[in-house]
């Protein structure tokens, strides 16, 4: 198996973070597309779509050919939704991350290597609304280096951080489909704060829900 080593993100790493990012955001369309396949509400208007065109029309063929147009499209909502995401982020924080995250106070980012290429990524900024806690982001493996131990190192990292920088904690968000990403940080030792429903329509309609997870330093949380 290949070694990997941490270090602080380079101007030189730009493509390839965006790069994993990307992809480790496209992974979740189709989880998030069952979870909201999941939900009572698009059953019940999937099923009554089908119920009147089945009572209205002559032909078997066209309700389920209008209920498989009607989940295309379900599944067109989340594509557009995490490709918006995606784009989002690529004009905000990840168009310049020295800028975002170096220059600035109790900020860093840092990239996993493998054989002098990028295959992970995580970074930290201080918490909005929790001044004593620090934020931890855009924590995201390759695919093809999972399992070696690169998502617990780069979260080690910003623990290291955070205390170096005196902060007495950690929070982070991940989606209710990243259930992997859920049973890391609960084996790091964060802990379930709080779920909500982010206030777009879009994310409404398919009820995607984000995870609070909240680190204290004092309460003896595995590193």
């Amino acid at each position: 198996m290949a070694s990997f080593k941490i270090r602080k993100y380079r101007d030189e790493d730009s493509e390839a973070v965006k790069d994993t990012f990307t992809l480790g955001m496209s992974e979740h369309v189709p989880s998030t597309f069952m979870h909201m396949l999941k939900q009572p509400p698009t059953q019940m208007v999937l099923m009554c779509i089908f119920c009147a065109l089945i009572t209205s029309s002559k032909s078997f063929l066209f309700p389920i050919l209008a209920l498989t147009l009607a989940l295309a499209g379900a599944r067109q909502l989340v594509v557009y939704v995490f490709n918006r995401h995606i784009d989002t982020s690529l004009s905000s924080d990840l168009k310049n991350i020295s800028e975002t995250y170096l220059k600035q106070k109790d900020s860093c980012f840092w990239v996993a290597e493998v054989d002098g290429v990028v295959v992970g990524t995580v970074a930290c900024v201080p918490a909005e609304n929790a001044p004593a806690c620090l934020e931890l982001k855009r924590m995201s493996v390759r695919r093809s280096h999972r399992r070696m131990g690169i998502a617990k190192a780069l979260g080690r990292t910003v623990a290291e951080f955070t205390r170096e920088r005196g902060f007495a904690g950690r929070r982070l968000f991940t989606s209710v489909v990243a259930t992997d990403a859920q049973k890391l940080y609960e084996d790091m030792g964060y802990k379930k704060i709080r779920q909500f429903v982010l206030p777009e329509l879009p994310a409404k309609i398919m009820n995607f829900t984000l995870i609070e997870y909240r680190l204290d330093l004092h309460g003896g949380g595995s590193e």
